[in-house]
């Protein structure tokens, strides 16, 4: 049976005349120095010994206690040791604008995960397990922050799909597809096609300050070519209303409305027209305005 500390003192006069106990075993204090030098002789590690040496590296890592000083020293030269990894699988990726140092680290986010989830015992080699980790994080990546306007994910995965079938299509037929041939060849309706290919355009926004070209009145920004809100096009609304209104009224109130407002001649003007007198005029129009704004109220 173990003997611990408490018994050793509780029981300290049973120990024999001359006792003295035995030392621990010598342990390096502090791993680090060793390790930290490891790290600086990899940056000059040969491609050809960074798969062998990586091998070892993650058997090591698997016999260590996470949160450890030594666990993290070799977590981290493991990463340095594969960032041509993450660079590789940064080169499928040429075609995005995106900040190469951004996706970097966006890349070793992944190589850091497959290093945690890499299970030595199974028998698979790390590049075949780390690629497609890293991919799928550079991936999600583009998914989640790289869109313009924030769409579903359904959406995003449709474009993509809808891109590879276009490309398809195109090359048989030598043309680029309709709607209705890549809803056949998808096997999905026509709305949801068109649903797709609208959802491409939230991908990528342009700025209005963004020369314009110098077609159609010369170079300038793309805002200072669009078009304004028209605030006449609220009188198109009312005009419509107020037509079956004004075919309601007595002729001579569509006499006075049209001689006061199409021909724009004053009350006085109307009444000697009419032989009626200025303020019989005024009556007759407050009287016939009031009845059309109490008809558009009620519309």
């Amino acid at each position: 049976m173990a003997v611990t500390s408490d018994d050793l003192l509780t029981d300290a006069s049973r120990r024999p005349e001359g006792y003295a106990p035995v030392p621990p075993p010598h342990r390096p204090a502090d791993p680090a120095p060793e390790l930290a030098e490891l790290a600086e002789e990899l940056r000059e590690v040969a491609p050809a010994d960074a798969r062998d040496l990586t091998r070892v590296l993650l058997v090591r890592l698997a016999g260590l206690e996470e949160g450890t000083r030594e666990y993290s020293y070799v977590r981290s030269s493991l990463v340095e040791l594969n960032l041509s990894l993450v660079r590789f699988a940064m080169r499928r990726f040429g075609a995005h604008r995106e900040n190469p140092e951004d996706l970097l680290q966006v890349g070793a986010v992944g190589l850091i995960k497959a290093i945690d989830r890499f299970d030595p015992e199974r028998g698979v080699e790390f590049t075949t397990f780390a690629i497609p980790t890293i991919l799928g994080e550079i991936r999600r990546h583009f998914r989640d922050t790289t869109w313009a306007v924030h769409v579903p994910r359904r959406l995003q995965e449709l474009r993509l799909t809808l891109a590879k079938a276009q490309d398809a299509l195109a090359h048989r037929l030598d043309r680029a597809p309709t709607v209705a041939e890549l809803a056949e060849h998808l096997e999905l309706s026509q709305e949801e096609v068109i649903e797709g290919l609208n959802a491409a355009n939230a991908h990528t926004t342009d700025s209005l300050d963004v020369p314009a070209g110098d077609d159609e009145g010369g170079p300038g920004a793309l805002a200072a070519r669009l078009g304004g809100a028209d605030e006449r096009l609220g009188l198109v609304e009312d005009l419509v209303s107020l037509q079956p209104l004004i075919a309601a009224l007595p002729e001579r109130e569509r006499l006075v409305l049209s001689l006061r407002f199409t021909h724009d001649l004053t009350q006085s003007q109307i009444g000697a027209r009419l032989g009626l007198s200025q303020m019989h005029v005024s009556r007759l129009l407050a009287r016939t305005l009031k009845r059309l704004r109490e008809g558009l109220g009620a519309a």
